[in-house]
């Protein structure tokens, strides 16, 4: 990276746009860039790389240089992680700082404690050490301090894998397809797909390879109707339509108008004529019961602390806490309930978060199974194989991590309700 005084300040800027966190990381980089319409693509790469490779990096560099400024952040930044040397920085520091960056230097990362290695919040560290060990512990870590690959899910309704592999590659875009979901692909670099002609026809989407073996789970047939409880954005709503071949029905729910209206360009490039979103006002709201006991599949992908994506959201680290972890619970208890009340005899749910936490994850779907008797678990790792899919280490439930299998870290069970409510 060149640096001039002009991109340096523009470093400190973004970084300290970004801190104090009142708000998601990249939205805030957003607003930042569109306060900025002047920089160029290549200027925008940079300082999020920068401004993402701090809040990776915080808790250390946090110990490089005490309560931090930006404008320390940033410096210790390019000294640790991106290998600028004392002679590269000399025109832009202060005669104070010159001293400090040699002292920095010669800090040793593995003296460190653990949660200052691994990148991890102490709380976090001591809810990990229950069920890891420490070395399991830095290990992942460390692979989520790495930024997350580039994947999308080709839209198997206008176009197969094999002839978006050949055209990427006239394109001269690096790519090769996933280890495990049968209709992803994984881009070498960081392109702009959101401006290729692939995307905006609608043959593919963005979408991380473990979020769509989730949809091979839940395995929505032709002429079904099926719930998204949770849909947000919709990139799970979209890949069921396609699974579903657009017959039947498909309810998108959720909270959130504006995440809905986020939904209806993706729909309108998708193809899709199966779809039906709804907002809804809460897992009581009318619409829902007038559904129940009519639903073939139900997918949860529940409200959760979004741990297994902090390669993509490094923020999260200090935007969740024990305190929310609990409130977390008691929210997807009560998602759980009320979308399971959806189901008929013999139709299966998907409760999936991206979580790393068993008191969000195995100890949620214990306590509804210990409430609902009508209700048993599924084997993911035989769903999968049925499928043709094998991934290594999978049982009963489906536990993707980052460190394992080079996805953003999921947690799925799938539940069929064996019989009525009596």
């Amino acid at each position: 990276m060149r640096l001039t005084p002009e991109r340096l300040d523009l470093l400190i800027a973004a970084v300290r746009k970004i801190l104090p966190l009142q708000a998601p990381a990249d939205v805030l980089l957003r607003q930042f860039f569109q306060d900025r319409p002047q920089l160029g693509q290549n200027d925008r790469g940079v300082i999020a790389e920068t401004v993402f490779g701090v809040l990776r990096r915080r808790f250390f560099l946090e110990k490089l240089v005490g309560k931090a400024t930006a404008r320390e952040l940033v410096l210790a930044y390019l000294t640790r992680f991106q290998g600028m040397n004392l002679r590269e920085l000399t025109p832009f520091l202060r005669e104070t700082e010159i001293k400090w960056i040699q002292q920095i230097k010669a800090i040793k990362l593995e003296e460190q404690p653990l949660f200052i290695r691994a990148e991890f919040p102490e709380w976090l560290v001591e809810k990990l050490q229950k069920f890891w060990t420490d070395e399991e512990i830095l290990h992942l870590g460390q692979t989520l301090q790495q930024p997350a690959p580039l994947d999308i899910r080709v839209n198997s309704l206008l176009a197969k894998r094999e002839e978006v592999l050949a055209t990427l590659k006239q394109q001269g875009i690096e790519a090769e397809p996933t280890l495990f979901s049968p209709i992803g692909i994984r881009i070498t670099g960081k392109p702009a797909i959101n401006r290729n002609e692939l995307f905006l026809s609608g043959k593919i989407e963005v979408q991380d390879e473990g979020s769509q073996l989730l949809g091979f789970l839940l395995a929505p047939k032709r002429g079904e109707m099926v719930v998204d409880f949770c849909a947000g954005a919709g990139g799970k709503t979209l890949l069921l339509g396609a699974l579903m071949h657009s017959h039947g029905r498909l309810y998108a729910f959720d909270v959130s108008e504006k995440r809905l209206n986020n939904l209806k360009p993706r729909l309108k490039r998708s193809g899709l004529s199966n779809v039906h979103p709804q907002r809804i006002d809460s897992e009581r709201d009318i619409k829902l019961k007038r559904l129940a006991g009519k639903i073939d599949r139900v997918m949860i992908d529940a409200p959760c602390s979004g741990l297994g994506t902090l390669r993509r959201n490094p923020d999260l680290k200090w935007r969740q806490n024990p305190e929310s972890i609990d409130e977390l619970q008691t929210k997807q208890i009560a998602i759980l309930d009320a979308a399971a009340n959806l189901l008929k005899p013999g139709g299966r749910l998907v409760y999936a978060t991206c979580s790393l936490l068993p008191e969000e994850n195995q100890q949620i779907v214990a306590q509804f199974l210990a409430n609902h008797p009508q209700f048993s678990v599924l084997h993911c790792g035989e769903l999968l194989e049925q499928q043709k899919i094998t991934l290594p280490d999978i049982g009963e439930y489906l536990q993707l991590s980052p460190l394992h299998h080079n996805t953003d870290g999921f947690f799925a069970a799938v539940l069929e309700r064996t019989k009525n409510i009596t």
